[in-house]
């Protein structure tokens, strides 16, 4: 017979990101952060390749990735509100860690699964905030996906992509619950 953690189901069925543009200062300590990477780390990793690293962007980093953004945004033709909006989203933010995917050669675990491994860590570090109080919310974004950006501003290597900028603050407000898919919808049950 299972051993169940409650207080950790109840988390699952009730956690919800926060908005990144609700969530201020104070953010997460180094300490705090780091207990926080810790168990994002513990995510499946097939073939223990750590196809995944992380950048912290604090302070005038942060400032730097809105500048790089409003570069990138001007070279790619954005219109001036886009650019403002994701911009802003690094201006205002207390704390950014970028989650890095580094594709590694290996003839046991294709690139897929080490993709669906970044994106785990992904949501054990949202979960890992969440869980600890903080507000946290998974975003990327239109500049994440232009090459030049992410090599001028995180200098990620030809093997690397974004898999996310997980920002962490502290909520000024909680948002309502959403719409939840229809169980009944995705779910197909097969015994034979």
């Amino acid at each position: 017979m299972p051993t169940p953690n409650p207080a950790a189901m109840d988390f699952l069925l009730t956690r919800r990101s926060r908005p990144s543009k609700t969530l201020t200062a104070p953010a997460p300590d180094r300490a705090t952060l780091e207990t926080l990477l810790t168990a994002a780390a513990r995510s499946p990793d097939h073939g223990k390749l750590e196809p995944w690293r992380f950048i912290v962007l604090e302070g005038a980093a942060l400032h730097r990735m809105a500048t790089e953004v409003e570069k990138t945004g001007q070279r790619l033709g954005k219109d001036i509100e886009a650019i403002a909006k994701a911009a802003n989203a690094f201006r205002d933010s207390p704390l950014c860690v970028a989650v890095i995917e580094v594709q590694k050669p290996s003839e046991k675990v294709p690139p897929l699964e080490q993709t669906y491994s970044a994106g785990a860590v992904c949501l054990a570090l949202l979960n890992a905030a969440l869980a600890s109080g903080w507000g946290a919310n998974w975003l990327s974004g239109w500049a994440s996906h232009d090459r030049q950006f992410l090599t001028d501003a995180l200098h990620l290597a030809d093997n690397e992509s974004l898999a996310a900028f997980m920002h962490i603050g502290t909520e000024t407000s909680a948002p309502p619950d959403r719409p939840r898919p229809d169980l009944s919808r995705i779910t197909t049950w097969l015994d034979a």
